[in-house]
């Protein structure tokens, strides 16, 4: 995988608006929301989408990724309301930025079907 914009801002040489951190995952605001709460969730190693997830081998990060969800969810009053996750992979799907991410989206309705 190249260098993206997600690259740059796990090495803080991008500023981001962070909403939760650890030591495998990074939560920072989106730029162009889609949503009242519009959050990306992204790995701190480079997997550029969906495809790349295999088997048991990424099973700890998947669970970090969602356990992230989940705080970023808490922190924004949003775990009795409810919330959306979506991933794109590939360009076809709207993936913008080779680098896997996890869009949390919430505070308001959401519609089905979503896109």
């Amino acid at each position: 995988m190249g260098e993206t914009i997600f690259s740059k801002i796990i090495r803080k040489e991008i500023p981001a608006k962070v909403v939760y951190e650890t030591e495998h995952v990074l939560a920072f605001r989106d730029i162009n929301p889609q949503a009242p709460v519009h959050v990306l969730i992204i790995p701190k190693s480079d997997i550029a989408d969906a495809t790349e997830i295999i088997g048991s081998r990424h099973a700890e990060l998947l669970g970090e990724l969602f356990d992230a969800a989940n705080e970023v969810a808490k922190l924004e009053g949003l775990e009795k309301k409810g919330f959306r996750l979506v991933i794109n992979s590939g360009t076809d799907s709207g993936q913008e930025v080779p680098h896997l991410h996890i869009h949390l989206l919430g505070g308001r309705k959401m519609n089905w079907p979503p896109g």
